[in-house]
């Protein structure tokens, strides 16, 4: 889901928290060492969000924030900040060429680079968190 989270909607707000889960509290932020990413400078997007992004001609950065049943993509365009929500079952992400990684969901899709060890340290922990918290059986779904 593709929503425009600048200003403050109960509705947007409510849709989010229960797709990808209310935010950590403060206490298991502290336990997981963390849980943004560093700046992710975005190399390739999908159609729908290249539209957003080329309304200005600043470098296009987003970052990602964890949540308990997936993960929240942000990126500001103009002078609006826009949020790809996505649950960790619909959550693909490749690791390709060159240090980049590829968030995909759905026919949404966002190519970052990861030339530092700290974002491929966060790529990691996402993805053993979401490895953590796969549902076991149907009944967890």
């Amino acid at each position: 889901m593709l929503v425009n989270v600048s200003y403050t909607n109960k509705e947007i707000t409510r849709k989010v928290d229960t797709a990808v889960g209310k935010p950590f509290p403060l206490k298991d932020r502290w336990k997981m060492g963390g849980i943004g990413s560093p700046k992710l400078f975005i190399t390739e997007t999908s159609v729908e969000i290249h539209s957003l992004l080329i309304l200005d001609n600043k470098v296009n950065s987003c970052n990602i924030e964890i949540r308990p049943k997936g993960i929240i993509l942000r990126f500001r365009s103009l002078l609006e900040t826009y949020a790809l929500v996505i649950p960790y079952y619909k959550l693909t992400v490749y690791k390709g060429d060159f240090a980049v990684y590829s968030v995909y969901r759905d026919h949404h899709f966002i190519k970052v680079r990861a030339d530092t060890k700290a974002i491929q340290k966060f790529f990691r922990k996402l993805l053993d968190y979401k490895a953590d918290s796969a549902p076991t059986s149907i009944e967890d779904l």
